[in-house]
């Protein structure tokens, strides 16, 4: 991050020096010397603004910094700052001195001298608002009743860099007797704007960057955490393991599987519709809950009735959970099973065949109040293998998709190995073959013992 602080620096020093050079070193020898003293005078304010700003890369110090400077050298009694939102296409007040309120109206860019100063590119000076018969007059009698201030006299900059403008400075009232800003206060202001546009720009740049940062870390805990929310392989020999490879930090799919004691297992398996941090927030409550109700609650379809209650009272419009639940019974040699819209399971027995688990009710979040079922099978000498659909639908580079034909011929390539290493063996195995990744996978495994 430090590099980009840097390059951000140097990009504005070697700017602003080019914006003074083109300003002040192209005098006429017939200036008078107050002018060439106001112009020595310029140059230091500009010189101390940019040395100041390049100190300083916080946008809310940069700005307070920037009016400080400009309201001393203009002799203005008020002046704020509007940025462009571009997405709502209205003025925000980021920074204000001595006008109160300012921050709690969006102004839309075509109005008042600011949307004027915008649309012409240029630094615009109403003389005297009360003899301004434009509309701008009007505009400035109703900003003065919601802030509590009297508006004599207007200055309004455009911020431009690259010749795109960010936003603009607004100066207000001439503290002298007249309260009326002047042609050269206009000028002065549009030569101050420049430096100005190209700080603000900067620590605007280097705020997003800590801030993507921020958001990155905070991302990477997140991953860590859905991470915890996964059961962990056993070592010694045991009936289920499970393997998940998120696409991204975070994952949209979880897993998990428990000891239940007197010889039975549960497990469950859930992919969240969608991508990013809102699906794997719905991923990581889901999982919660199932880890909480599963350690007493035996039955899979009551675990999926209340899971569904759940969700469809707190999930956002447009997002639901697939999710098989499942026990086995080493004794009883049996397997009871409930759907909620996920993948079909395939069961591989020790003959090398396939047969489906079909029977599936709707996804939970959409279908409130929602009664799934549950259903016994025998299970002897199988394995039965429960995924999302990143692994069926993980494609070559062709762009063909392995599909579940696909997917039995790696189970059946590795189906000789412990559960555990068999998984890994199959994920090394796919993503060495060049398929590319554009989902999570996951997969989990249950061997009759």
């Amino acid at each position: 991050m430090n590099n980009d602080f840097h390059h951000i620096e140097n990009y504005q020093k070697t700017n602003e020096f080019q914006f003074i050079n083109n300003m002040f070193f192209r005098s006429n020898k017939k200036e008078n010397i107050q002018t060439v003293d106001n112009t020595s005078k310029d140059l230091q304010l500009i010189t101390q603004m940019s040395q100041d700003f390049a100190r300083s890369l916080d946008l809310n110090e940069t700005l307070q910094n920037s009016l400080e400077l400009i309201i001393n050298r203009l002799n203005a009694q008020a002046a704020n700052i509007f940025l462009i939102e571009d997405k709502k296409q209205v003025f925000q007040c980021i920074a204000s001195k001595y006008q109160s309120y300012l921050e709690d109206f969006e102004i839309p860019i075509t109005q008042g001298v600011m949307g004027r100063a915008v649309l012409n590119k240029k630094c615009i000076r109403v003389g005297d608002v009360r003899k301004d018969v434009r509309e701008i007059a009007e505009f400035y009698f109703d900003l003065d009743n919601k802030t509590n201030f009297t508006t004599y006299s207007v200055l309004c900059a455009p911020l431009i860099v690259s010749d795109e403008c960010i936003g603009v400075i607004h100066c207000l009232n001439k503290k002298n007797q007249s309260k009326l800003f002047e042609e050269n206060d206009r000028k002065l202001l549009e030569t101050l704007a420049g430096p100005a546009a190209l700080a603000i720009r900067n620590a605007k740049m280097a705020k997003d960057m800590v801030e993507k940062n921020k958001m990155q870390k905070e991302i990477e805990i997140v991953g860590e955490i859905q991470k915890t929310l996964l059961s962990q392989n056993k070592k010694e020999p045991f009936p289920i393991a499970g393997i998940n490879i998120p696409a991204k930090v975070v994952s949209g799919d979880f897993y998990n599987f428990s000891d239940l004691g007197e010889g039975k297992y549960g497990f469950g398996v859930a992919d969240v519709s969608g991508k990013g941090i809102k699906s794997s927030l719905l991923m990581s409550k889901a999982s919660s809950l199932y880890r909480c109700l599963s350690k007493t609650i035996y039955s899979p379809a009551e675990l999926l009735n209340i899971l569904n209650n759940e969700i469809c009272e707190t999930t956002s419009r447009g997002m639901f959970v697939t999710m098989l639940v499942g026990i086995y019974d080493k004794n009883k040699k049996e397997l009871l099973l409930s759907n909620a819209g996920h993948e079909p399971p395939l069961i591989h027995n020790s003959e090398g065949n396939f047969n489906n688990f079909e029977e599936a009710g709707p996804p939970l979040g959409i279908a409130p109040k929602y009664k799934f079922s549950e259903q016994l099978i025998s299970f002897t000498n199988s394995s039965m293998y429960v995924f999302t659909d990143g692994i069926t639908e993980i494609r070559d580079q062709q762009g063909e998709m392995l599909g579940s034909d696909g997917f039995k011929d790696y189970i059946k390539k590795y189906q000789s190995h412990p559960n555990n290493q068999r998984l890994n063996k199959i994920i090394e195995d796919l993503v060495k073959s060049g398929r590319i990744q554009k989902d999570d996978l996951t997969i989990v495994s249950i061997d009759s013992i």
